[in-house]
């Protein structure tokens, strides 16, 4: 099997299993897509009695929990084996209240893999910061999510 096909195999395989997950059910989260080179993701919140906050709107915890992995899963399935990826922090700016479905895309470039690689080359540490708008049905920023990662090479692959 092709790596390409082999990674389209894996990418519908993580969307079936995060749309199975309970907490993303419960809380209205559906990924809608997963690109086959597992390089971007978009991410669907419709709004429920379930993830609705006391004035209405979508609750703050889930707005985070809908963008929480994706960058450190992407990022995982790109640097491959070799690295150690894990979310170090993050930040969500509140913008305004998600009153209906809201939506977040991801994507990961050859620029953003290049900087880890280059930066990682040595074994030091490198913390990317990355940033995910959540949006709503008609395109108006509800809120702005930063992520810090945490990126390493492993010292295996470094002796290699």
């Amino acid at each position: 099997m092709s790596d390409s096909r082999r990674l389209a195999r894996r990418a519908r395989m993580l969307r079936w299993l995060l749309n199975c997950y309970p907490p993303y059910l419960g809380a209205g989260i559906h990924i809608q897509e997963i690109s086959p080179d597992l390089r971007s993701v978009k991410v669907r919140m419709k709004l429920t009695r379930w993830n609705r906050n006391y004035v209405g709107t979508q609750f703050g915890g889930s707005l985070y929990a809908m963008v929480d992995p994706f960058y450190m899963l992407l990022l995982i399935e790109q640097l491959g084996r070799d690295y150690i990826v894990w979310d170090k922090a993050a930040s969500i700016d509140f913008i305004a209240p998600g009153k209906g479905p809201v939506y977040a895309q991801f994507h990961v470039d050859d620029a953003l893999l290049d900087e880890i690689r280059q930066q990682t080359a040595s074994g030091k540490k490198y913390l990317p910061r990355l940033q995910v708008e959540i949006r709503d049905g008609a395109g108006e920023l509800v809120a702005r999510v930063d992520k810090t990662l945490y990126v390493r090479l492993k010292p295996q692959a470094r002796q290699a």
